[in-house]
This record gives structure tokens, sequence and C-alpha cells, in this order.
């Protein structure tokens, strides 16, 4: 009797709260800019006003915010963007589908990209235990913003929540090669190599690992040359010249044993190939 009266006060609660929508949407946008946001109450508020069945609020505010920000007619509909989705939140903070769809449509329809990683990072708060979120992060700071700081501090956090997949890992080692740091981008590879049985990642880790080899090589050639020209007033006709001037104890070699190409007219170091075939 009394679960058949909670869900009655709701609908009845529910109704008024769409009397009031009708109201507010009949308000000229032009006089009253995001006049239909204005009757979306607090996270706070609607838990009481719920009764218990805050899921289930959370669920139409969710369905309801699709519409409403895919409303092409409110111009200043991305203002409220992580105003409903704080709601969505407070009402039910396990959710997982609002977190990463307003991240979309941040990126889609508000074209903010700081938006979309601020609803993610809400998500993350109230979710600790899910790796999907800080993974979408890093995606969108990658791909999206071409911040492989910022991606690969995502994807780390990632990699600290158990059941990541594996491939997370190789997300780490490709953002750290981007940032140029190849000594441990290398490192990250050889431990891939080591750590997994799979001949398909093994093969990927190797490539990378040849490449990434190379690139710590010649960024090591290109400092050994800059050292001989400031020291000698040109460049060396040949690498091994780094060796004779005692700059360098040996000349590198790729990762199957072969010498780098050299040119001496402009001391451009290049590998045959940058990856394996």
């Amino acid at each position: 009797m009394k679960k058949s009266v909670a869900i009655i006060l709701l609908i009845l609660s529910l109704a008024a709260f769409m009397g009031l929508r009708l109201k507010l949407d009949a308000i000229p946008r032009a006089k009253v800019p995001g006049a239909s946001i204005l009757y979306v109450p607090s996270g706070e508020f609607l838990q009481y006003a719920s009764f218990g069945y805050s899921s289930l609020m959370a669920d139409l505010i969710y369905l309801w915010s699709i519409q409403y920000f895919s409303n092409t007619q409110v111009l200043d509909r991305a203002d409220h963007l992580e105003h409903v989705y704080s709601i969505i939140s407070d009402l039910d903070p396990k959710y997982l589908d609002p977190y990463q769809i307003g991240a979309l449509i941040a990126i889609s329809e508000a074209k903010d990209i700081g938006k979309a990683l601020s609803i993610l990072e809400l998500g993350l708060e109230k979710n600790p235990d899910q790796w999907i979120l800080p993974l979408e992060a890093g995606h969108y700071a990658e791909f999206l913003l071409k911040d492989f700081e910022l991606a690969r501090k995502y994807y780390q956090i990632a990699m600290r929540i158990p059941g990541v997949p594996e491939f997370v890992g190789r997300k780490v080692a490709a953002s750290t090669y981007e940032l140029g740091d190849y000594k441990a981008a290398l490192q990250h590879w050889l431990e891939i190599y080591e750590d997994t049985e799979d001949p398909r990642i093994k093969k990927i880790a190797n490539n990378h690992i040849y490449r990434t080899k190379a690139a710590l090589d010649i960024e090591t050639l290109g400092k050994a040359l800059s050292l001989y020209k400031n020291r000698f007033g040109n460049l060396p006709q040949e690498l091994l010249r780094l060796v004779t001037a005692g700059i360098l104890p040996t000349i590198p070699q790729d990762l199957d044993g072969e010498d780098y190409t050299y040119d001496p007219q402009t001391g451009e170091v290049m590998a045959k190939t940058w990856w394996k075939r």
C-alpha cells in the first residue's frame, strides 16, 4: 500500500514537473535565454521529490536531456550542460550512460571538449572503479586536443583500475612516445612484449620497439653531431668520427643490427625503415 502511494505521488510530481515545463516553454526564448531549463530543480530537491525513486527520476531527466541538447532552437543550451548532468549524477551517481553521453553531447553539440572532460571527471569521482571513464577522457584528449600529456594522465588512471583491458597499456606507451620520452616509451613496449603470450600483440610491440629504439638512437646521434660541430666547426663526414673524437663510445644500430643512414651535408640521420614488416 505504501509503495503504491509513493508511486502515485511520484507520478503526480512528474505531472506537475511537465506542466511547469509546458508553461515555461511558452516563454519567448528571445526574452529569456535558456527559458526551458529554468524548470529543472536541483538534484537535492529532486531526491526528495522522487519519493525514493531517484533512479527513475534520473532516467527521465537523462532522456529529456538528449532531446533538449539536440534542439538547435535553444541557442544557449550548452550553457546548462554541466548543470543538467550534475543533477542526474546527484540522483543516480552510479548511472554511467549519462556521463558518457553528456561528454559526447558536449563535443558534438557544444563543441566544448573542456565540458566533456569535466563531465567524465565527475563520473570518475563518483565511480573510481570504472576504467571506461578515464579511458574515454584520454581518447578525447589524445585525438581531439592532441594533448598527449593529458591523454597519458587519463590512461594511467585507467591502468590502475582492476579489469582494465590490456590495450590501455599500449595507449600509455604510445602517448609517451608522442611526448618524445623515447626511453620511457621503449621500456613500456619492452614490458608489453614480455608480458603477453599473444603473437599478434608481440608483433605490435616489436614494431613499436623497433620504431622507438630508432627514435632514441637518432636523438642520441643528433646531440652528438651538434657537439661535434660546436667543437670542430663542421659536421663529420661519417658517423664513426663521433667515436674517434671521443663523443660516443659506439655508433648505435637499429634493432636488426643495420646502420642508420647519414647525410654529412645536412646532418640528417634516418632509419632505413620506421616500421618492421
